[in-house]
């Protein structure tokens, strides 16, 4: 098996760590990016948009690997998780940021152990969760996702994502890659080009949705949420369309209205925020673009990586080695790694990131 790259993080500031699916190797991916970041020397932050570290899933209900943290991580969290820490910690500072279970606030860990980590839940939050860590001295802040929520991974709070993906996702090989493409299409929308950002650039600015005719002259630009705009767009379907800016979330019933358009007017051409706001398929960004559309995000997602996991605890593993090989042809634009398969940093104590989940006959998740 030949060395794995290691991911270009070191330029990021933020570097947001997202998982496919329930049980895709998420919190094993922060770990070894966290003891990397302590072998480095980096100043590290680390909080979440929902809760990880917990002994078992909130959802299946299986076990699950411990966040590891090592001496001087800043971590933002909330009160009520420190009583659960495996570690000793100095209080740093409050945030002023209430969750439901208890405020934010960030603490330095003063040794290397197990932690629970519950963060802020909303982006306007995160934004200032991290802005409050890199004070505190963290040059780069980790953030962990949740099950159903992206919008950590968003341009507008991270700089980069990792995604981990695996044999959890169900079916095969081939499955699995094929999910992973899908995914990747959708997180790697193209940016706008240069005379397209001057023209929405005011939409992004206010927020909400603005249309523009073939010859960039506005027809509509109102700051109203999104997902319900489908009927609004609708209204100007007979106007020579050329530009549609949507600031918020891409849903279903909007999405329709997007093809109902674009079916009328070939040329489209669509900018959402990023990726993450896209609440549909690949096929549909498919049926869109065959339609002449074209589908550009005001701000790109950078992938910093792809990390594997080739177990699942619901049945349907794979070999660790051929499902790393079969990922890095699917992916050869990316940088693709199991982090299990690879030499793994000890802590202070003989266990190791990798080691401390299977011996106690966890999954990584």
């Amino acid at each position: 098996m030949p060395t794995s790259p290691r991911f270009a993080t070191d330029a990021f500031r933020t570097l947001a760590i997202m998982g496919m699916s329930k049980n895709t190797g998420k919190t094993v991916s922060l770990n070894h990016l966290l003891a990397h970041a302590a072998q480095d020397g980096v100043s590290v932050g680390v909080t979440s948009i929902g809760r990880d570290g917990e002994e078992r899933d909130q959802v299946f209900f299986v076990p699950k690997p411990p966040v590891l943290v090592w001496s001087g991580t800043l971590v933002a969290t909330a009160r009520a998780t420190l009583a659960r820490a495996k570690v000793r910690c100095e209080f740093i500072d409050d945030t002023g940021i209430a969750s439901a279970m208890g405020e934010i606030v960030i603490v330095k860990t003063l040794e290397h152990g197990e932690m629970e980590i519950a963060g802020a839940s909303r982006g306007s939050d995160q934004c200032q969760v991290i802005a409050r860590l890199q004070r505190c001295g963290a040059t780069q802040v980790l953030l962990d996702g949740a099950l159903g929520r992206s919008q950590h991974a968003s341009p507008a709070i991270a700089d980069a994502v990792i995604l981990a993906t695996g044999a959890a996702l169900g079916g095969g090989v081939a499955d699995v890659l094929r999910k992973t493409r899908e995914r990747l299409a959708i997180l790697g929308i193209a940016a706008v080009d240069a005379s397209t950002k001057a023209l929405v650039a005011p939409l992004f600015a206010q927020g909400g949705v603005a249309l523009w005719d073939d010859a960039g002259k506005l027809l509509f630009q109102e700051p109203i949420a999104t997902l319900n705009a489908g009927a609004v767009l609708l209204q100007h379907c007979e106007a020579e369309l050329g530009t549609i800016a949507l600031s918020g979330a891409v849903g279903r019933l909007l999405w329709q209205a997007l093809m109902t358009l674009a079916a009328r007017h070939p040329c489209l051409t669509v900018v959402v925020a990023d990726g993450t706001r896209l609440f549909v398929e690949n096929s549909d960004l498919l049926a869109f673009e065959q339609l002449g559309g074209r589908l550009l995000a005001w701000q790109a997602i950078k992938v910093a990586g792809i990390t594997l996991n080739p177990y699942s605890p619901m049945g349907g593993s794979f070999a660790a080695d051929e499902f790393l090989a079969a990922a890095r042809l699917a992916f050869a634009g990316y940088v693709v790694r199991d982090v299990m398969l690879e030499p793994v940093i000890a802590g202070p104590d003989p266990q190791s990131i990798g080691q401390v989940a299977m011996d106690a006959g966890l999954s990584p998740a």
